[in-house]
């Protein structure tokens, strides 16, 4: 059977633009695979990999222009947008490099030998060497932070691990040239090109996971179709690690107190957070606990306001268009639901942005799940509480998150923050305070995961830790100091952080 073309489309129009690859064969992945297995042993130097790291970070910025244009014409994010992430994008690429030249990510740890101990210790030192080859699976929403040139691939080569990515269909010719600037800035220093191979296709998604030189995988996506990798994952004979980001409501808090003191300033603020990129942002605030009452009502003046002035959008493809209109059809048809501003489709190829609202009591009796689900896409909902035992009580009912957010006063005076901020913590990865959950640092203490099915582990996708995900320990017990890698041999001769 022939293999099936992979077309770019233009989603403002639903009009295929080129086509730019084919879909992989089972046999086209193997190859790929095999050869990004053979390429591991080039990466083992750190210094090459810092190069490659900083290197394609340059290839990027060099040819900014062409692809800015590339993934606008594919995902109708716009330049600002995606210069914006292009930008992030390498400044990752040079953090990750920084991380590798530094050396901490090893967590060198050495005890000496103490006869004397009970029991008795012997030479012990430990470190944390890469996996092996890293399937990433690129995200819709991010083409490029989150995509082929992304953190998965960023962390995962300055683990020491090749990458074999499966491009998202939304921006395949994307993919197609950071793919090629990646290859090239691995042969300017000096490593393989196959360090980074691209793959394109459904099916070539689930060969992928599958096959037995891949070490581990991480992924951006659905709930629906992480999960499935996720279960193929743990299927095979030998099982591997599955760092899966599939889906989050990302609750906000408003505290009575702090509608009460910046009511307008709160509304506006989300109206502006989840409206930004048509609602795609993976920590778009989905969900909103609010108070009931007259400083309540003037928060929901605001946001209502602030949504009504945002102009229809393009979403990333015409399925997302339609799911979406679909998803906030279903949940604006339940019982006591209004709808301050309505959502749904803004033209033949956009969406409106809208809001939802509901008592919060109805959430508590049950028959309003689909409320307490992600809708991806320029949506939220405002559910009205009316004490603070109701607010948590709605809190207990909501899956893992990527993120959470209280809204309280700026003084240390509102009676309702400390125990709203202990009944959010458990949900998510990152708790914020008066702020707002879209844009995601790239720093050593951030944290972009969370409980499921935010994402299948307890690991970063985002930050220098990152890179954790991709490594494992091993310790070498009265080993001679000839033998042992230079990172854990006596004297320090590589002067790594050791502990």
């Amino acid at each position: 059977m022939a293999a099936e073309p992979v077309w770019s489309v233009d989603p403002r129009t639903g009009k295929p633009r080129e086509q730019v690859a084919v879909e992989a064969t089972a046999e086209e992945v193997d190859r790929a695979v095999r050869a990004a297995h053979a390429a591991r042993g080039a990466l083992a130097d750190r210094a090459a990999r810092a190069a490659l790291l900083r290197t394609a970070a340059d290839l990027l910025d060099g040819s900014r222009d062409h692809v800015v244009e590339a993934a606008d014409a594919e995902t109708a994010l716009g330049p600002v947008r995606l210069t914006g992430e292009l930008a992030r994008t390498t400044a990752q690429l040079r953090a990750f490099a920084d991380t590798v030249e530094e050396g901490s990510f090893l967590d060198v740890r050495i005890d000496l030998p103490d006869p004397g101990a009970v029991p008795p210790r012997p030479d012990l030192r430990r470190w944390k060497v890469p996996l092996g080859v890293v399937a990433v699976y690129a995200a819709s929403n991010f083409p490029l932070v989150f995509s082929v040139p992304g953190g998965d691939t960023a962390s995962a080569l300055a683990a020491g691990c090749p990458v074999v990515v499966k491009g998202h269909p939304d921006h395949p010719a994307t993919s197609e040239l950071c793919a090629s600037l990646l290859r090239r800035a691995a042969v300017k220093a000096g490593l393989p090109e196959d360090v980074v191979v691209l793959v394109h296709g459904f099916d070539a998604g689930v060969a992928l996971v599958r096959h037995p030189l891949v070490a581990a995988a991480g992924f951006t996506g659905s709930v629906r179709g992480g999960r499935a990798l996720f279960d193929a994952a743990a299927a095979r004979p030998v099982p591997i690690p599955f760092h899966g980001e599939l889906g989050s409501l990302n609750p906000v808090v408003i505290t009575p107190a702090a509608a009460g003191e910046r009511a307008a300033e709160i509304g506006a603020g989300l109206a502006a957070s989840m409206t930004l990129g048509a609602g795609q942002f993976c920590t778009k605030p989905g969900f909103v606990l609010a108070p009931a009452g007259a400083a309540g009502d003037r928060f929901l003046d605001a946001l209502t306001a602030g949504v009504s002035e945002t102009e229809p959008s393009v979403m990333l493809d015409h399925r997302m268009r339609d799911a979406f209109v679909a998803g906030v059809g279903e949940r604006a048809a339940l019982p006591g639901v209004a709808a301050p501003v309505t959502p749904g489709a803004g033209g033949a190829h956009t969406v409106s942005a809208g809001v939802l609202a509901v008592d919060a009591g109805r959430l508590v009796a049950g028959g309003h799940h689909l409320l307490l689900e992600e809708c991806f896409g320029p949506v939220t909902v405002v559910a009205r509480y009316s004490t603070r035992e109701e607010a948590a009580a709605v809190l207990d009912l909501l899956p893992g998150n990527l993120t959470a957010t209280l809204h309280t006063t700026e003084a240390a005076d509102d009676p309702d923050a400390a125990p709203l901020l202990a009944a959010l913590t458990p949900l998510a990865g990152r708790v914020l305070v008066n702020g707002w959950p879209t844009g995601v640092a790239v720093a050593a203490a951030q944290h972009h995961g969370g409980p499921y099915p935010a994402t299948t582990s307890t690991a970063t996708s985002v930050g220098a830790t990152a890179i954790e995900r991709w490594l494992r320990p091993v310790t070498y017990q009265s080993t001679p100091d000839h033998l042992l890698p230079p990172e854990l041999r006596d004297g320090n001769p590589l002067g790594l952080p050791r502990r």
